[in-house]
């Protein structure tokens, strides 16, 4: 049931989005009077689910179509509307302009008044950036309804006293350890530890300031690359709050805590004779032990309903890990969790910065992208779906497709042929130059830019297969 859940609200939401981005498209394009031949949520190749016309003042309907019936194509000035059966997309077709579609035929002919060809680059300009446009907007406007209708939920560090969970690398190259407390961010009190995984790992920053469990203040230098450097180490969520984690949730199969014998349920109690009490503790005595074996002793309890404690030795991976997840018994200071309340105006500007820090924190995450990490971490719908949560919540729901408002609304002006973008990059050519760029130029830039989305699309989506097969998902 989760599966479907997530697909749903997967669905619905690509759904808001490609519909606005493509009326994005569609309102600029008649406002200059550009005649709009078809306008699709989702992709309709080889027949379309449902097709949509007006002629002659009649509306007209067809179901699971091949193609639009003769008589549609008779009139051409008026828009074909339909659903397609492939939810990859969606499109708007305007005359004169090679897309997708590679409709070279029409651009054979002369030139038309009401097509995209024959408009001045700036009317042609504002067309084709209107999608992304609306998609950002958009964006921030839901980001503002949500933290109108709900607030913002922040955890207060300055209310947490038994301090931050720091993962054990930083606590092994920067001396900042589990139960400290994080005072500043360069010179800015931080209020929000939720930021603080984004603000270190995406935002340039140059210091932390701590205080230790002993009481006494640091301030600690941060190099530039700190955000390359945890990824390229595994060491995110690099902080978080306390939890007691005393059982064994799940095992990981074919892993080396499986090979030891734990087990499900299996409560935690020692590593190496030191006592276990908080997640962070296992993560770091775990790390600390990178490539070697470790003693486990945990309690388990029989068929018989009777208690025994055993020792399992482990061999813990060069990842400090030996696969396995605990469950969260409880999590310490949770009356440091707070819901902020906005008024309408404030939260205006709240939920615009939201979305611009949202924006620069995507564009930052393309440094990973090249990174052999980083490469095999790219994901499809699949990964995209699981952003959802397994149940139906709107304040989520809201959220990720803020979020995803934003990714698209970015990926789509990258100067890549076949997105607004590579459209954008020969329009800007032509402003400069004067010079329209050759219709060949076009033609093959297209057929360039869908092979390259193909490409990543079969890849993407390629690894969430392989994670599926692997457990991952």
């Amino acid at each position: 049931m989760d599966i479907w859940i997530k697909a749903a609200q997967l669905f619905l939401s690509l759904a808001i989005l490609v519909t606005l981005h493509e009326l994005g498209h569609f309102i600029p394009a008649k406002l200059f009077k550009t005649r709009i031949e078809k306008f699709y949520l989702f992709f309709n190749p080889w027949f379309s689910l449902f097709r949509y016309k007006k002629i002659n003042g009649k509306k007209k309907y067809s179901w699971f179509s091949k193609a639009s019936p003769k008589e549609w194509k008779e009139d051409e000035s008026t828009t074909e509307w339909g659903l397609g059966w492939l939810p990859l997309g969606g499109y708007v077709k305007i005359s004169g302009m090679i897309d997708e579609s590679m409709d070279k035929e029409q651009l054979e002919k002369p030139a038309e008044p009401w097509e995209f060809r024959s408009k001045p680059a700036w009317q042609r300009l504002i067309i084709m950036i209107g999608g992304v446009t609306v998609n950002l907007l958009l964006g921030f406007f839901i980001y503002t309804m949500v933290i109108f209708a709900w607030g913002r939920v922040q955890i207060n560090p300055q209310k947490m006293a038994h301090g931050v969970s720091v993962h054990p690398y930083l606590t092994e190259k920067y001396g900042i350890s589990s139960g400290d407390k994080i005072l500043k961010v360069d010179d800015d009190t931080l209020y929000n530890l939720d930021e603080l995984n984004k603000i270190v790992m995406l935002r340039d920053i140059s210091s932390l300031t701590v205080e230790h469990s002993n009481g006494i203040q640091e301030t600690i230098a941060i190099p530039e690359d700190i955000g390359l450097e945890l990824f390229q180490n595994n060491a995110f969520p690099a902080f978080g709050m306390r939890s007691t984690s005393s059982y064994v949730e799940v095992v990981d199969q074919a892993s080396n805590a499986e090979k030891a014998g734990l087990q499900a349920k299996d409560q935690l109690l020692q590593i190496n004779g030191e006592q276990v009490t908080y997640f962070d503790e296992i993560q770091n005595a775990l790390y600390a032990n990178k490539n070697k074996t470790v003693a486990i002793t945990v309690l388990r309890q029989t068929k018989e309903n009777s208690n025994d404690t055993i020792t399992l030795n482990a061999k813990v991976n060069e990842g400090g890990t030996i696969g396995f997840a605990v469950g969260v018994s409880a999590v310490q200071d949770s009356t440091a969790v707070e819901t902020i309340s906005y008024s309408f105006l404030n939260s205006i500007s709240a939920g615009t910065q939201y979305g611009l820090n949202t924006l620069g924190d995507y564009v930052s995450q393309f440094k990973f992208i090249f990174t052999k990490k980083g490469a095999g971490s790219i994901g499809g719908f699949a990964t995209i779906g699981n952003l959802f949560p397994a149940v139906w919540d709107w304040q989520a729901f809201w959220m990720q497709t803020a979020l995803l408002s934003i990714i698209l609304a970015f990926m789509n002006i990258l100067p890549i042929p076949a997105l607004d973008g590579g459209h954008v990059i020969f329009l800007i050519y032509e402003m400069i130059t004067g010079k329209e760029a050759p219709q060949r130029v076009l033609e093959i830039a297209q057929y360039v830019g869908i092979f390259l989305l193909l490409g990543l699309m079969i890849y993407a989506n390629g690894n969430d297969l392989i994670r599926w097969i692997n457990g991952g998902f």
